[in-house]
């Protein structure tokens, strides 16, 4: 086939990146070779526009075992137990078609834990659609749950927590965010390595078809009016057969036949290859003739492309392929050795005895281009983000039943009750709070886990948006009683060759950056998903993050829910009239404006400290973390928790709309007994952090007195129907 200007095109390389190839190879490619190069080239595989940037992150710390550049992230829990973890994009595909597009993101994350020799005990999600009334919106939402829901419940995996939110930016192109946690022993992590000259490289798990051809690329395009035709890059996953497959590795992985592994991801066979060879500075000779195939006929172009799902290739020692077969014909898996490791450094591979690739591994897999591209401020940037004025409120109750009942803020019981969040009966606690928990199997330990980002925020200050983000997750893992140790990202963001989205990346890679140093939540793995954008119109840049912390007695845990009548509810950190962003600004006005919320890291790192020291000295009852929507409802989801109600009565120099709604930061509201107030009231007082006392829980009555003025008094049902029926009723139409 000739190489045209228009077929280089097709395959996303540019004029000079084409140029780069006929230097590396001295010649020009034939077509199997210009479809690896345009793979391993892509932004999704080779971050050519975001590597110069996050290599500002933190990555280390005395508990990271393994940080970014391997399939996942690894942190040291104590006892010689190890945490894998990583988050995933699957964005696009789960726009073209939700479903499979959510199923095999899931798929893809669990891959890449388990292929680091660690069993999978968690899965979570951060999801972004459009608008609730957009006519797409109630589709792409349970397509997406049950392609989630469908494929970690059939694995066995429980899904444990997550966030939901809508807003117009996503309406021609929804996020789905993926995250798997895993446990495994320190000594048992296995690294994607093709080491040993003649180790043969062996292919395992399902046939390889056609399926997901260019996914790589098309998750490094734009969208248009066209998206839809390519649903055949869309990858088709099989749970049950990625069940065999996590079965046959962890019981391969219990030998010690394995030198390395990796799952065939992004780019399938090419990237998984390539990958490993150039980790250890090898090369590898491959015949395609031994790929087991699921359709006739296929091309040697189709099988290095496929990114068809449940699959893996590993390199073990000589030898020991016997012992590899055995496992995985046990497990009804295809196996087949399909090449053998050299000392070439070059990819040789032949199909029908001819050879068909031979290229040289490091420029493919490590010298891709790296581009510093251009930025400049946005032009809304300074017009958008001034002051606003808060319109009057005519009825505060009914903008408590509104906020309560708005798609972003309403329980999100109708999604997570699909997931099976108990299977394997490690869930300490259920969705639905500040952040799961799930025992460190064999232990006393847990570890609590949460996603978070607000990308109204970022979108107003990318620096202080972003920080904001680490500071939520660490404050939902604090309200657990956990200490946040690291986080994976996945930053999801527009087109970056236009100037204002690459201002918005690096902004918000500075404050992740500056952040995670502060706080010491160093960055041990994540994603980066560009083109987020559909005829020209860009997402809220949002980064998506991912936090691990560790609660080391789980008997020491907390959760958000008011406990007992007569109980003390304290309000931490200090209100201000703050709305930029905010989910109450939206309701009134529609429009996203303001300035972003103000965050100090030392005031934000101070409580999360006293909130751990209180929760050690067993002083707690509850904790929940103020966030979307303010106090209001960071109060109600405590009472509705366990059909509590609450007294309070507050004086302040705010209005009461303000103080109701405003979205501070570094503020959490907790509840304390009776009997342990005054201990509680003495470390509060020498901490420095501001703590109001607002009034006490009551058994299912809602009264709030602000400056002298009843604000509410009646029962606590009204609100909760707003609450658990906002999500089907808006979004759903149910």
């Amino acid at each position: 086939m000739k190489i045209t200007p228009e077929l280089i095109a097709e395959h996303g390389l540019s004029k000079e990146e084409y140029q780069k190839v006929l230097e590396i190879l001295g010649r020009e490619p034939n077509i199997n070779e210009l479809g690896i190069f345009s793979v391993m080239w892509s932004e999704h595989c080779s971050y050519k526009s975001s590597k110069v940037h996050l290599k500002k992150f933190p990555t280390k710390a005395p508990w990271v075992i393994q940080g970014p550049g391997e399939n996942a992230g690894v942190i040291d829990v104590g006892d010689d137990d190890a945490i894998v973890f990583k988050m995933e994009s699957h964005n696009h595909p789960s726009f073209i078609e939700p479903y499979q597009g959510a199923a095999t993101g899931v798929g893809g994350i669990l891959r890449d834990v388990f292929t680091m020799g660690a069993r999978p005990i968690a899965n979570l999600n951060s999801l972004r659609f459009g608008e609730a009334s957009h006519p797409k919106t109630a589709f792409l939402v349970g397509g997406v749950v049950a392609g989630i829901a469908g494929y970690g419940n059939c694995m066995g995996i429980p899904t444990v927590g997550g966030e939901v939110y809508f807003d117009a930016c996503y309406n021609g192109n929804i996020l789905v965010n993926a995250m798997t946690v895993g446990y495994c022993k320190k000594d048992k992590i296995y690294l994607g390595y093709a080491s040993g000259v003649g180790n043969p490289v062996i292919y395992v798990g399902s046939k390889t078809g056609r399926d997901g051809i260019h996914g790589a690329t098309m998750a490094s395009d734009s969208f248009d009016e066209e998206s839809e035709q390519k649903r055949p890059t869309v990858q088709v996953g099989d749970p049950f057969v990625e069940k065999l497959l996590l079965e046959a590795c962890l019981e391969l992985m219990q030998t010690d036949a394995i030198v390395g592994i990796q799952d065939m991801g992004a780019a399938g066979l090419t990237s998984s290859s390539f990958e490993m060879a150039s980790r250890a500075g090898t090369g590898i000779e491959m015949n395609l003739d031994y790929i087991p195939q699921r359709e006739e006929n296929m091309t040697a172009y189709e099988m290095l492309l496929s990114e068809s799902q449940e699959r893996m290739l590993m390199v073990v020692q000589k030898g020991r392929e016997d012992e590899v077969k055995q496992i995985f014909e046990k497990w009804d898996l295809d196996v087949a050795v399909v090449g053998e490791v050299t000392n070439t450094k070059r990819m040789v591979i032949t199909h029908h005895k001819e050879v068909v690739v031979d290229v040289p591994i490091e420029p493919l897999a490590h010298a891709a281009p790296e581009y510093n591209r251009p930025q400049q401020e946005p032009a809304y940037f300074k017009s958008i983000c001034q002051d606003v004025a808060l319109p009057e409120s005519k009825d505060l109750k009914q903008d408590a039943l509104d906020i309560l009942s708005s798609p972003t803020i309403a329980s999100k019981r109708w999604v997570y009750r699909q997931y099976d969040h108990m299977v394997m009966t490690g869930t300490v606690q259920l969705p639905g709070g500040d952040a799961a928990l799930v025992r460190v199997p064999d232990s006393d330990k847990a570890v609590a886990i949460t996603t978070n980002c607000n990308s109204r925020y970022v979108y107003l200050d990318p620096v202080k948006g972003s920080q904001i983000a680490i500071a939520e997750c660490g404050r939902n893992i604090v309200c657990t009683g956990a200490k946040p140790l690291a986080i994976t990202d996945c930053l999801n963001f527009g087109n970056p060759e236009n100037p204002e989205i690459m201002w918005q990346f690096a902004k918000s890679c500075e404050g992740l950056s500056e952040a995670c140093d502060f706080f010491e939540t160093p960055v041990v793995s994540g994603n980066v998903s560009l083109y987020n954008e559909t005829n020209g119109e860009s997402i809220f840049p949002t980064p998506t993050i991912g936090m691990v912390g560790l609660l080391k007695n789980v008997n020491q845990r907390l959760d958000t829910a008011f406990k007992n009548p007569g109980d003390a509810i304290f309000l931490f950190g200090e209100t201000k009239a703050e709305f930029g962003g905010s989910e109450y600004l939206k309701l009134k006005t529609g429009s996203i404006q303001g300035r972003c919320p103000d965050l100090d890291l030392k005031t934000e790192k101070q409580l999360w400290d006293v909130l751990l020291d209180l929760n050690q000295k067993s002083l707690l009852q509850s904790a929940h973390d103020c966030s979307e929507g303010g106090v209001l409802v960071t109060l109600f989801e405590s009472a509705f928790a366990k059909g509590m109600g609450f007294d309070l009565s507050t004086q302040s120099d705010l209005r009461a709309q303000e103080f109701l709604f405003s979205e501070s930061q570094s503020r959490v509201v907790v509840s304390v007994s009776a009997d342990n107030k005054a201990a509680f009231e003495q470390i509060v007082s020498q901490s420095g952090i501001p703590c109001l006392p607002l009034g006490k829980v009551t058994s299912n009555q809602v009264q709030w007195q602000f400056n002298g003025q009843v604000l509410f008094n009646e029962s606590l049902e009204s609100f909760q129907r707003a609450y658990q029926g906002g999500f089907e009723q808006k979004v759903l139409g149910n």
